[in-house]
């Protein structure tokens, strides 16, 4: 058998013991991997290098190599964010619902692990340790499956985590690495469902379609992120700068960064060249229709597959619309449900924009750099759902929790 068969009937073996802990003893193996991380650092940081070395070497854009790049903050980061999940309340176990029927059995409804979880990943070898620590703290084994361009980094991290839960009581198979990174085992991912009880991809457009359309085992959907602004008629001049600023330019290639911003006509008309100032001269590429781009000579005339368009670079578009029913309408046709915002100080406008936008989160007079795990309270997360069964959003530990039935009786028969 391949390594990948191998690998998740070691991660389902693995699921079963995860039963068997606590959440003290749990929570000790995440602050183990919390330590495990700063005493490597060094060596993560030196394995990370190859691979940036290699994607310089191979062409990547300098978004894709910043996702990739792992410095001493960010390793720190890493580690403090496992503290803080620690923090958290375990999920599992809760009784969510209870019942006494007249017969005398006694039905509760418990939270339980979902039991092994796929990961299937592009680029940020940070979701190695959210994934895995967020696996680990709801009871639940994880295969991961990295991309190429993060394969040192990857392993490094995952290697790291083995010698953390050695410490522990924790079984080291609760976390698999598949190392061959071919889209062959991509493929036998898809499929593995004698071992997997779901897999969840996160990366770009390209591969969410592919392991959407592709899996067998259920998906999890976490949407590519072609996330806009609206600015409305009454929004508040240096309010809407200052968030389409925010939104492209304080991380652009994350997924919860703006790519589209709509603006209502009459305010375009007063301030319009001043955000388009402000993004030129912050480096963003403009993309306009053809109201912007008669207006600004820098801005580039937009095709129709820029308003599909996620970016994840200092690139944006920009159209002016009618009215806040015109921004809706181009959202819902153009956007992946993933964040959307509105700039305005029509509370009717604010309502029907938040009320009438399909997108897992939505935000009136704030920036869509917003959605996220941590920003949410949730710790770290696994991924932003943007499907809507299961868990939509940002992903945090009770999204990856499922429900049991608990039955206690003394001798009843159906009649």
């Amino acid at each position: 058998m391949g390594e990948v068969y191998q690998k998740g009937k070691l991660a389902k073996k693995a699921s079963y013991q995860l039963l068997n802990y606590t959440t003290d003893e749990k929570n000790d193996a995440l602050l183990f991997i919390s330590n495990q991380l700063i005493e490597e650092k060094d060596l993560i940081i030196k394995e990370n290098k190859k691979d940036l070395q290699s994607g310089k070497e191979n062409g990547l854009s300098a978004s894709i190599l910043d996702r990739i790049m792992l410095d001493e903050k960010r390793i720190e980061d890493m580690a403090s964010a496992l503290k803080e999940l620690v923090k958290l309340k375990d999920p599992v176990g809760e009784v969510v619902e209870e019942m006494e029927k007249e017969n005398g059995l006694k039905i509760r409804k418990k939270t339980v692990p979902i039991g092994v979880m796929g990961m299937i990943y592009e680029a940020r070898p940070n979701v190695t340790i959210d994934a895995a620590s967020l696996a680990l703290k709801t009871g639940n084994s994880i295969v991961l499956r990295g991309s190429s361009s993060a394969k040192q980094s990857n392993m490094a991290l995952v290697n790291t985590i083995h010698r953390a839960l050695d410490k522990s009581v924790l079984p080291r198979d609760a976390v698999q690495l598949i190392e061959d990174t071919s889209r062959e085992t991509a493929k036998e991912l898809f499929h593995l469902k004698e071992f997997l009880d779901v897999l969840i991809p996160r990366g770009g457009k390209g591969l969410i379609d592919t392991v959407v359309k592709e899996a067998t085992v259920p998906v999890i959907e976490t949407g590519a992120g072609n996330c806009h602004l609206f600015i409305d008629e009454t929004a508040d001049r240096e309010m809407a700068i200052n968030i389409s600023l925010n939104g492209k330019t304080q991380r652009p290639s994350v997924c919860n960064a703006l790519e589209t911003i709509l603006i209502e006509k009459n305010w375009f008309d007063q301030h319009g060249l001043s955000l388009l100032e402000a993004l030129h001269n912050n480096a963003v590429e403009i993309y306009g229709d053809h109201t912007v781009c008669s207006c600004f000579s820098f801005a580039k005339e937009a095709t129709e597959e820029d308003w599909y368009t996620e970016y994840s670079a200092l690139k944006i578009s920009i159209k002016v619309v009618e009215d806040v029913i015109d921004a809706i309408s181009h959202i819902n046709t153009y956007g992946t449900k993933h964040s959307e915002a509105i700039i305005t100080e029509n509370k009717e406008n604010a309502e029907l924009f938040l009320s009438g936008v399909d997108a897992a989160a939505v935000y009136h007079n704030a920036s869509t750099r917003f959605t996220d795990g941590f920003e949410f309270g949730y710790g770290a997360e696994i991924g932003i759902s943007t499907q809507k069964l299961h868990a939509r959003g940002p992903m945090g530990l009770n999204a990856l929790t499922s429900v049991k039935y608990f039955i206690y009786g003394d001798g009843q028969v159906r009649k």
